[in-house]
């Protein structure tokens, strides 16, 4: 006579539940730290019901003076994705500890770019405005500095998680690691390089729009001048215009992304 065993519960139950408990913890003791009080929330919404009802009525009548600035920002993500991708690919080999035998220079690669990727992208907008006038050019080369970072990373992670079968084969043929790497890493990684350089260019997009606050150029600077007057009603204009580009924009690459990866 068999015996069936019950399904016990799982011992690592309590774990979770002391997972959450810390969590929350520390969810609502930062939530005091930073003042937060759910009452002024609720009692200072109704201030800005009249500016929410304006975002929601744009004025179609300021779209010729947007033209110019929706065109500046988008020659500037263009830009910078095309720039950043040039300068991100062979950097990225030199982060990856597949591609790159050098300790040294691996180490000094991936320090570089960590830095880079830790300053906010209108943090280094705002010191080059400072360093080279106000204008598309200081967002350019912000965007450049965040992009060639972010590239570098996603794709030396890709190149860490590749095949390398291909490569020893052709490092035991006696080709060094920049011939092995050319014949039998590169063809492999391209699609996915291709892809994460889509998806900065969606970022771009959305960064060059915000850019202008700092005088980078855009339409960051005509948000920041009907912002300060007030003009809500064309602000709403604008919003509607990026969310329109970005939607196009992050279709077509999704697209392309599927057609390459698949």
């Amino acid at each position: 006579m068999t015996t069936v065993s019950r399904p016990t519960k799982p011992r690592t139950a309590w774990r979770l539940w002391l997972i959450a408990a810390v969590l929350a913890a520390i969810t609502w003791l930062t939530w005091h730290d930073v003042g937060g009080n759910l009452t002024d929330i609720v009692a200072n919404w109704r201030n800005g019901a009249d500016k929410i009802i304006a975002l929601t009525q744009p004025d179609y009548a300021f779209f010729p003076h947007t033209v110019g600035p929706l065109l500046e920002t988008l020659r500037m993500a263009v830009i910078a994705t095309a720039v950043s991708a040039a300068i991100a690919f062979p950097l990225s080999f030199l982060a990856s500890r597949a591609t790159n035998p050098s300790g040294p220079l691996l180490g000094t690669v991936r320090t570089v770019m960590n830095v880079a990727r830790a300053i906010p992208d209108l943090l280094s907008a705002a010191v080059l405005v400072s360093m080279v006038g106000i204008g598309a050019l200081p967002g350019i080369l912000a965007l450049i500095l965040f992009d060639v970072a972010i590239v570098v990373k996603l794709i030396s992670e890709a190149l860490d998680a590749a095949d390398l079968g291909p490569q020893e084969a052709a490092i035991a043929t006696g080709a060094t690691y920049l011939e092995a790497n050319r014949a039998a890493i590169v063809p492999a990684i391209v699609p996915a390089f291709i892809a994460q350089t889509l998806y900065v260019l969606e970022l771009n997009v959305r960064a060059s729009s915000v850019l202008g606050l700092v005088g980078a150029g855009g339409l960051g600077m005509l948000i920041d001048e009907v912002r300060s007057f007030y003009r809500y009603h064309q602000l709403s204009l604008i919003i509607l215009e990026i969310l329109i580009v970005v939607v196009v924009i992050e279709t077509v690459s999704t697209m392309v992304r599927k057609r390459l990866l698949a």
